[in-house]
């Protein structure tokens, strides 16, 4: 907590609406000052690193670095920073990814803001919060001893990012440019990330990082509206 009592918060969603809501209502609060905001994962270590926020609030479905990622180099970089991960996604699978990572929060973004200060206010404070309908399937899991679904637990932190930048369809350049990796380097990850996965074209790979929630499905485009001749029907 800073000198003045307040919990320092970073917000962490591509969404710019998403954060100057989640902005808005969280400064309504008199324990609460948001000190940051950030459009992607990699933005979000970079803010960390710099600001050293209490609580990072984070979307998991981030452009060129997920939230997943995200999480775990901030975990790293800053231990003291504790993260509320505030999203769509409620699959147990995905809530106990974000728990290996150091996540501390996790609320649905259909909960109340109620429930998201319970929280934030909560980890600040040094415990955990979950929201109560993924509570009890996430502690079975860990008390049967469960497992990360297949592949989770394959791939390099290196390869998981390669692969989150292919499926939001990153030519190897590009990749290799947005990672400062040589080419080959980049098509050395590309292939040890489809053997290890036994996926063999980016469609597959992209199928696979949608359903891990490392990136978000396209949003569909409406056609344009068609025009009739100028001389009518």
């Amino acid at each position: 907590m800073s000198a003045s009592g307040k919990i320092r918060v970073l917000l962490a969603d591509d969404h710019t609406l998403v954060r100057q809501g989640l902005r808005s209502l969280l400064e309504k609060e008199a324990d609460i000052k948001v000190i940051g905001e950030a459009r992607n994962g990699r933005e979000a270590v970079h803010q960390v690193i710099a600001l050293k926020p209490d609580v990072v609030i984070m979307d998991i479905s981030m452009p060129r670095l997920n939230g997943f990622e995200a999480t775990q180099r901030i975990n790293s970089a800053s231990p003291g920073t504790r993260i509320v991960a505030l999203t769509v996604h409620q699959e147990e699978h995905h809530v106990r990814a974000l728990l290996r990572a150091g996540a501390r929060g996790y609320v649905p973004k259909e909960a109340p803001f109620s429930e998201l200060l319970t929280a934030v206010r909560a980890v600040h404070a040094g415990g955990c919060y979950l929201h109560p309908a993924i509570s009890g399937p996430v502690v079975d899991g860990y008390l049967d001893g469960g497992k990360p679904p297949d592949g989770d637990d394959l791939l390099t932190p290196r390869e998981r990012e390669v692969l989150q930048l292919v499926s939001e369809g990153y030519t190897n350049k590009l990749i290799a440019t947005e990672l400062r990796l040589s080419i080959k380097t980049v098509e050395a990850h590309r292939a040890r990330i489809m053997t290890k996965l036994k996926i063999h074209n980016a469609a597959g790979l992209t199928r696979y990082a949608l359903s891990r929630g490392m990136v978000e499905a396209p949003v569909p485009q409406k056609p344009p509206a068609s025009r009739g001749s100028r001389g009518g029907p």
